[in-house]
This record gives C-alpha cells, structure tokens and sequence, in this order.
C-alpha cells in the first residue's frame, strides 16, 4: 500500500525541499496589506521581511477546504493513502479543519490527519518517522496512532529578539511588552502541549542561547531518555539570523552531532518577528 506523507508549510520547508525528503507541502496562506500570498509560493523571504520590518499589517489564516481538497486529490491519484501531518491544533484550526475534512465519504479509510501537537522543526520530524513507519510497513490508521502517542517525545524553545511582535499578535499583554522593553529582556518562549507558553527571560542572546540549551538538555534526558542524542534529532529553525543560528550549530555539534538549519515557516515569522531562532529536538519513532 503506498502512502504519501504531507506538512503544512508552518514545518519550514518549501514544497522543493519537502520532495529531498519524499513529502509533499501545504502552503499555508497570509495576508499583507489585504492581499493574500502563500507561504512558500508567491513571496520571497526576503520580500517578506522587508515589509514585516516596514510595519506591513500582517495576518495569518488557515488554508481554505478547496486548497487542502485539491491536494488530497491529486495525491490520491497515484497514491492509496495520505498521512496528513498539519500544525499543532493548539495553535491554529487547520488541524480541525482537515480532520472534518477526512471523514467525507471520498477520504474516508484513504486519508488520515495526525494531531501530534508539533510545528516547525519537530513537525518536519513527524514527517520523517511517518516516512520510516511506511518503509517498515505499517498501515496508515497505525501510522496515525503511533505519531500521536509520541505526540510530547519532543521539545522546542524560542528566543525572540523583538517582543513588539507578539505584542502585536496578541502573544503578550501590552503592559508585559513595555515592561520587556523597558528592562531590554529577550524572552525564551517553549512550545509545550501544542501551545506557545513563556519559560524564561534573558537579558543577551548568549544568556537566551544557554537557557535553550539547558532547556533541550533537560528534556533530552528526563523526557526522551536519550541524554547524548543518540535516538533523536535535533534541529534549529532560523529567521533574519542565519549567521547566528549556523554559529549555534556548530557549537551543538560538537556535544551532540549534526545539528540541522531550517528556515522558520512565514506564517510563524509573522508573529515573533526577526532575529528569532528556535532549538528543538525530538526522539526518533519506534518501529517496534
């Protein structure tokens, strides 16, 4: 039975980036000024930041029926089955969306939407157990059962460089944003339960760069119970800070292997702004 495995575009890879690793993407759509783009598709990053940093009204929405219908179809043309794997349903309601979607009649037993509460880079990392959980030959209503069971085998922590963005978003109180300002604190955001929570504050990114790291250290060996990062990936996503995250990098490297960049998806860019970088990492599925 042949199966294809989807993300949506808040996983940070590009629909060309996605077939390297054998997956298909979801663009997920925003809209500038009024005017709607897709992540991935109609705008460059570059472009993309420079509005954001012009004072661009941005706003994110979810993908329409049609886009997500559309996709399934034409997967399910060569394909038996699709893995979906969208963005945590604690931040958005695409998961929903897509999981009403799959019971129609035409999806049903041939479509199977995963809520695994992950985003970004550990949503990619969903993508890719999925992938080995195919090759070793597990159906897709198991495929489904096991990512959800492994749905919290992953952590994920932020550093953002300018609060004015979740201000704007509505992430934070405006009276915690002035204060935040006014004391210069660069706080470190952890995505916990499928929800953006904040974990710690920082006053310099070499502080915030450390608190991920005992933060992802913490978890590797009292949640995934890999204390060297043998079994598990890991991973950063970046925005308007590549020289930084690659320098992060290869400091990880050094204690745990290959550490993975990425790009941090639009659609999330929108609300942290630049000059973010997340850390993550998340267990390798069982076959077993």
């Amino acid at each position: 039975m042949s199966t294809a495995v989807v993300l949506d575009s808040n996983s940070g890879l590009t629909g060309e980036e996605a077939k390297k690793y054998g997956m298909y993407i979801l663009p997920m759509p925003f809209m500038i000024d009024g005017k709607e783009y897709l992540d991935g598709i109609d705008i460059t990053r570059e472009e993309f930041l420079k509005r954001q940093e012009e004072g661009a009204d941005i706003v994110t929405s979810q993908p329409s029926p049609e886009n997500v219908m559309n996709l399934w179809d034409e997967l399910l043309k060569t394909y038996d089955s699709v893995i979906h794997i969208p963005m945590t349903s604690g931040l958005s309601g695409s998961c929903d969306t897509a999981t009403m979607l799959a019971s129609e009649d035409e999806y049903l037993g041939r479509v199977f939407v995963v809520d695994d509460k992950r985003i970004s880079v550990t949503q990619i990392s969903a993508g890719l157990d999925a992938l080995t959980l195919i090759d070793a030959g597990f159906t897709p209503d198991k495929i489904k059962e096991k990512l959800e069971a492994d749905a919290s085998k992953a952590g994920i922590y932020v550093m953002v460089s300018d609060i004015k963005y979740l201000k704007k978003g509505g992430r934070i109180t405006p009276m915690a944003a002035a204060l935040a300002s006014l004391l210069k604190i660069k706080p470190v955001l952890q995505l916990h339960e499928g929800k953006i929570d904040a974990y710690a504050k920082a006053r310099t990114f070499k502080q915030a760069k450390q608190i991920m790291v005992e933060a992802i250290k913490k978890d590797l060996s009292e949640r995934l119970n890999d204390p060297m990062c043998k079994d598990s990936r890991m991973m950063i996503a970046q925005y308007g800070y590549f020289d930084f995250a690659k320098e992060f990098a290869t400091e990880l490297e050094a204690e745990f292997g290959k550490v993975e960049i990425v790009n941090l998806s639009l659609s999330v860019a929108t609300h942290i702004g630049p000059g973010t970088v997340a850390l993550a990492v998340a267990r390798k599925i069982s076959t077993d």
